[in-house]
């Protein structure tokens, strides 16, 4: 089984708002570089897009060590609450609804076809790779936000 390393950010405009998502696939002295955006969205649901979105490139099951800077989504795995939440119908210990469930069930899905050790890094710190992820993040809103309509003043309006 091959061996990867990928590093995942995600950044929002705004919480909701514009988002964004980057990752970096390493495997040996190979780098690929990812990211994209969503318009309406939030810096949760950008984390776990990003890891998920790195997954889905990987053309065979591999054993993946993934970094990200997003407690939610590290410790989702690490401390096992994604296990509860899906043993309890995607529901809380709480009882409320687990938010973002469309994106658990797909990580957890990828899961179970890669290896997958999650590692919590600090964000915005001395971090190379977390820094470039970041940097596509951000990025990918950029390029998004110049891709939409300027509203006018008053246009909504008919004034």
């Amino acid at each position: 089984m091959k061996e990867v390393i990928l590093y995942t950010d995600g950044a929002c405009s705004g919480n909701p708002g514009l988002g964004g998502y980057g990752g970096i696939l390493i495997y040996g002295d190979i780098k690929r570089e990812y990211n994209g955006a969503e318009e309406e969205t939030t810096n949760n649901r950008m984390e776990i897009m990003a890891v998920i979105v790195g997954l889905k490139r990987l053309k065979y099951p591999c054993k993946v060590d993934v970094y990200s800077d997003s407690a939610y989504t590290v410790n989702a795995f690490l401390e096992g609450w994604i296990y509860g939440w899906k043993k309890n119908g995607w529901k809380k210990s709480d009882g409320k609804p687990v938010l973002n469930v469309d994106l658990w069930e797909e990580l957890y899905a990828l899961t179970k076809t890669h290896e997958v050790t999650f590692h919590k890094v600090a964000g915005h710190a001395d971090n190379e790779f977390n820094n470039r992820c970041d940097e596509l993040a951000r990025a990918a809103i950029v390029d998004l936000r110049k891709t939409l309509p300027v509203l006018q003043e008053n246009d909504d309006r008919g004034e």
